[in-house]
């Protein structure tokens, strides 16, 4: 189905959050942005609206969406129960990047919000654009990243358009996103939290936020109930999204090349120089360290090699802008797997579909 995408300008804030919260109280869906990435939101209630999402982003319907609130305590109209830790995390990280995974109140949501699961994936964005937007639609929205399905995430109104215009009612323009990496999706289960999708807040803030209480478990820590409930990706839906199916990906093959700083340079240059050999176009995602060193028709500087927040704010940018360039290869330079580089590191691991290369 093709519609008119009605795109409010950043200079309209005010009547563009009026106009889109009307849209989204009608059943219609409307990208708007948060400080991770921009959304695709409809009423987490209706199932049209949901349909309508899915497909939007020709998304697979048994990959669960986030459902947005604007306040924290509205969490108690969609969950059964919050326990001790939640509610821990919940006043830590709440507006902010983080998502919990909780028992479903029966009938709050539509069931192809849950995949038809007994649990929903919850949050509060820090934007105040989005809070704003979602207070005034009188909706709890279930709102993806504003893409085609298995595409780099959007940070910007244009990246939506790019994608989504004919398919979806509107686009409100927020700016460039802040975190520029989805939200971390988090499960508590038997008194540990289970990281199932790493994002824009850490391991290491949330083992601060909850001390002693309880151990956070990274997804590679254990192959635990919580994970194997989760994961399991031949039999049922994953608890949360961003775990079964390719996503982020350029339209380029990309290959991530991964170890000590002053190992990478000579292994990407010789991938750059095996595919040039080939005819093909290349580009590199590199350190700022390293961006004026290689020998190649593109070098995209993704941000200094110890400041894995800056490469997290550029990265689906910068895949995009090998879209633009039509690129046919990409090598990407790894980063620490500290903090957000965790997360960053799973999102280049997405995107290049498993190719990696580690040099030691």
């Amino acid at each position: 189905m093709t519609v008119t995408t009605k795109y409010w300008a950043a200079q309209q804030t005010q009547t563009g959050v009026t106009e889109a919260a009307a849209a989204l109280a009608a059943g219609g869906v409307v990208a708007f942005p948060t400080e991770t990435v921009y959304g695709l939101g409809g009423d987490a209630r209706s199932t049209a609206a949901v349909e309508r999402i899915f497909s939007a982003k020709g998304r697979p319907s048994d990959n669960p969406l986030i459902v947005h609130l604007a306040h924290g305590e509205e969490v108690y109209s969609l969950a059964e129960r919050v326990n001790e830790v939640e509610r821990v995390l919940m006043a830590t990280f709440w507006p902010g990047p983080l998502t919990l995974v909780l028992p479903l109140r029966a009938g709050a949501v539509s069931p192809l919000v849950t995949a038809g699961l007994d649990t929903v994936a919850v949050r509060v964005p820090a934007h105040e654009l989005a809070r704003s937007l979602i207070q005034r639609s009188g909706c709890p929205l279930a709102a993806p990243s504003a893409n085609r399905s298995g595409r780099p995430s959007p940070t910007q109104a244009r990246h939506v358009m790019e994608d989504l215009n004919g398919r979806i009612d509107g686009v409100l323009d927020g700016g460039a996103t802040g975190v520029g990496l989805e939200s971390t999706v988090v499960r508590v289960v038997e008194g540990k939290v289970h990281i199932l999708r790493p994002g824009g807040v850490t391991r290491e803030q949330l083992q601060s936020a909850v001390g002693s209480t309880a151990d956070v478990l990274s997804p590679k820590d254990s192959n635990s109930q919580a994970e194997a409930e989760s994961v399991n990706h031949t039999e049922r839906a994953p608890r949360s999204p961003g775990v079964k199916y390719t996503h982020y990906a350029p339209k380029g093959e990309m290959l991530l090349i991964a170890g000590p700083l002053d190992k990478i340079v000579p292994a990407v240059q010789e991938k750059i120089d095996e595919a040039v050999r080939k005819g093909l176009r290349v580009a590199v995602i590199s350190c700022t360290e390293h961006a004026s060193v290689y020998r190649a028709e593109t070098v995209l500087d993704c941000g200094p090699y110890r400041n894995p927040e800056r490469a997290a704010h550029s990265l689906y940018a910068l895949l995009r802008e090998c879209d633009e360039r039509s690129i046919d290869f990409i090598v990407a330079e790894g980063y620490p797997e500290e903090g957000i580089g965790a997360a960053l590191m799973n999102r280049m691991r997405k995107a290049a579909g498993g190719r990696e290369l580690t040099v030691s």
